[in-house]
């Protein structure tokens, strides 16, 4: 019951994660438009067209090489293109084609936007068309740019100052920068908040991730830590339900905001998780949430802290004065992932499949687009595609190993890059259903390597593993769109790029370790045993953090309780 609503309490807040990375959908769109121009107009004419206002010449245009011809009341023709106009000298009779003379103008006046869709976007907010185009293509890289900091920074401070604290601050953070970002009163503020809110978005996930792994036991570790994946899904769902309803982008930036405002005023109630309690040594703290998840799972004899990690005065002396106080005191950083062969082969391998992943799920989202029809429900199916996704994964995960199923799902969606290559281009529904294909299975993978990368690490820095991950993930999601582009160079390169690289990592990962129905590591030396290799990476194993001990408070409040490793 204890663990239960812990999870659930957190996951919810991973909604807003998902929200936010995927607002910029519908937020930044670029309407059609044309130059604008000051005085009223008395008939707007596009071909053989003849309106009275440019609101209905709208649905006639079809490309942006065409113009718009308008007469205003006082006489004067324009011609208006996107990022010029022009007036036309001399010339008295309304008709689209003219051959006399011209004088450009700039858009001084600004632009006439389409806003039969969007009411209003940041596009049309401060003009970020023309010459001003790339700032609003600047939008979503400085945001990923965000989320890729933020990652390393509070998976660090996480495994520093605590799981809680930091869980405290980010989800306080997303919903008060949510907010602020809908008032920011130029496209350099919207920028900056937008920014912090990606760190504040991706440090909350990285570290949710880590915080429910560690509450929930061996046997619902996988479910729990993939549906995590599910909620985050839930929350681009949401972006197309919220998109549909509401047309005003900070109207829509506010509503989005506050979708998860219950868990902001509930988060404080969060506790501290035992195990990174006991990697500090705070038997006490530990002690008190223990006793607690054994009042609410009605447990009549809660385990004692120092019963299972045999934690006796002498020996914590002793251990102290052997070690010169150097575990208990050693602060660890990005280094102690590359602290010997094992564990740098492991951390390269683990990275390439976090970029694989992003790079792979990014390509083939941005390759569904395609599909036409309505663009909230596609994004709305693009969220839904990934519940069975899922679910497969956890099925895949608890019968066959987190390796086992990372592994051929990898080589799969490989596979089906190529075979993309070989389906001619008139067979429409099959390439889409190539495609979908494609980002299920890399799904499956990009989902799976968030436990796995959990379990193949220590407790002692366990966040920092998950958060450099995150890091390779949000470089990927970062390379993406520019790889997308090499479709000018050879329509097929972005599906070649993403297939070698993910069956460069389905081969690389039969190196990895099996961490299924093992306990969590709570030490460097234990995660390379893990591997087979008995080298020490940081000196002695204090009696504290041996792996029964780990397994016993694992399963502590669940059905059993395990006396044996």
């Amino acid at each position: 019951r204890f663990q239960a609503c812990v999870y659930f309490a957190s996951v919810f807040q991973a909604m807003s994660c998902g929200i936010h990375y995927l607002a910029s959908v519908f937020m930044d769109v670029t309407p059609k438009f044309v130059c604008g121009i000051s005085g009223n107009m008395s008939s707007v004419l596009f071909y053989n067209s003849s309106e009275s206002s440019i609101e209905d010449i709208w649905t006639l245009w079809t490309s942006t090489e065409n113009y718009i011809v308008v007469q205003l009341e006082n006489g004067e023709i324009w011609e208006l293109n996107q990022c010029s106009r022009s007036k036309r000298e001399f010339s008295l009779n309304l008709a689209y084609e003219y051959k006399g003379n011209k004088s450009i103008y700039s858009c001084s006046d600004g632009f006439l936007y389409d806003d039969t869709k969007w009411k209003s976007t940041v596009v049309t907010q401060w003009d970020l068309v023309c010459d001003r185009e790339w700032l609003a293509k600047l939008i979503q890289p400085t945001f990923m740019l965000g989320v890729l900091i933020g990652a390393v920074i509070f998976g660090d401070i996480a495994d520093r100052l605590g799981r809680q604290r930091v869980i405290w601050f980010t989800s306080a953070g997303q919903f008060v920068f949510g907010i602020a970002v809908a008032f920011t009163f130029d496209y350099y503020s919207f920028v900056i908040v937008r920014f912090l809110l990606a760190m504040v978005s991706s440090g909350y996930l990285v570290v949710a991730f880590v915080y429910v792994t560690e509450f929930v036991g061996i046997k619902a570790r996988t479910w729990a830590s993939m549906h995590v994946h599910a909620f985050f899904a839930v929350g681009i769902m949401i972006v197309a339900l919220v998109g549909f309803l509401v047309r005003t982008w900070w109207v829509y930036q506010i509503f989005l905001s506050v979708a998860t405002l219950p868990f902001v005023l509930c988060c404080w109630m969060l506790p501290e998780t035992p195990f990174w309690l006991l990697s500090e040594e705070k038997y006490e703290d530990a002690q008190k949430v223990i006793n607690i998840m054994a009042r609410w799972n009605k447990v009549s004899t809660p385990c004692k802290v120092s019963e299972l990690y045999s934690v006796q005065q002498d020996d914590l002396v002793s251990g102290r004065t052997g070690d010169n106080d150097t575990s208990s005191t050693k602060k660890h950083n990005i280094l102690d992932l590359f602290c010997n062969w094992r564990i740098a082969t492991r951390t390269i391998t683990v990275w390439l499949i976090w970029f694989t992943g992003s790079l792979g799920y990014y390509v083939f989202s941005l390759s569904s687009v395609s599909l036409g029809g309505n663009e909230y429900l596609n994004l709305f199916l693009i969220g839904a595609v990934e519940l069975p996704c899922y679910i497969i994964a956890c099925i895949g995960m608890d019968r066959l190993g987190r390796r086992n199923t990372l592994i051929p799902f990898l080589i799969l969606s490989a596979l089906i890059c190529v075979l993309i290559m070989f389906i001619p281009q008139d067979f429409n529904t099959l390439i889409i259903l190539a495609n979908m294909a494609g980002k299920f299975s890399i799904g499956v993978a990009f989902g799976l390597i968030y436990l796995y990368t959990a379990e193949l690490y220590p407790t002692i820095v366990r966040s920092l593993a998950v958060g450099s991950g995150s890091m390779m993930c949000r470089v990927g999601s970062v390379v993406a769109p520019f790889c997308v582009y090499l479709r000018s160079v050879w329509i097929f390169m972005p599906l070649l790029l993403v297939g070698i690289m993910a069956l460069l990592s389905g081969i690389l990962t039969i190196m990895l370790p099996e961490t299924l129905g093992k306990p969590l590591t709570n030490t460097l030396v234990e995660a390379t045993e893990m591997g087979r290799n008995k080298k020490s990476c940081s000196g002695k194993t204090h009696p504290a953090h041996s792996g029964a001990a780990v397994e016993k408070v694992e399963m502590f409040g669940q059905e059993t309780v395990s006396t044996e490793k």
